[in-house]
């Protein structure tokens, strides 16, 4: 069966570029507006395998979002990989400090996320 990744950004392009690789690789894929909504996918969805988050978002962003889903024993254990512009190193030590996996500063060459995410998912 096919893995299911939860993209989670607030641009309409990332969220269908990031969706179209990851589908072209067999991944299945639900997309997310913002942390709040990526949240509601979380918990409606039946099992996410991987989570692709953008920082910067309206209504709750990277950081709260990662944080919550860190804090519950049910999803305490998905990989998570940030995919945000802030590429500055004290935003990617905050990322990974907070319960990121993995930490790609936007444009992230396609091949390099394809395999950083196999390798996540094992």
């Amino acid at each position: 069966m096919a893995k299911h990744i939860l993209i989670v950004d607030d641009s309409k392009t990332v969220r269908n570029l990031v969706a179209f690789i990851m589908k072209k690789e067999g991944f299945k894929v639900t997309a997310a507006e913002d942390g709040l909504d990526g949240l509601e996918k979380l918990y409606s969805e039946q099992k996410i395998d991987l989570i692709i988050s953008d920082i910067n978002m309206p209504r709750m962003d990277g950081i709260t979002f990662i944080k919550t889903v860190r804090e519950q024993d049910a999803y305490r254990d998905i990989p998570i990989v940030v995919l945000s512009t802030e590429g500055q190193e004290n935003d990617i030590q905050k990322g990974l400090s907070i319960g990121a996996n993995l930490y790609l500063v936007k444009p992230a060459q396609p091949e390099m996320m394809v395999k950083n995410i196999k390798m996540l998912l094992g």
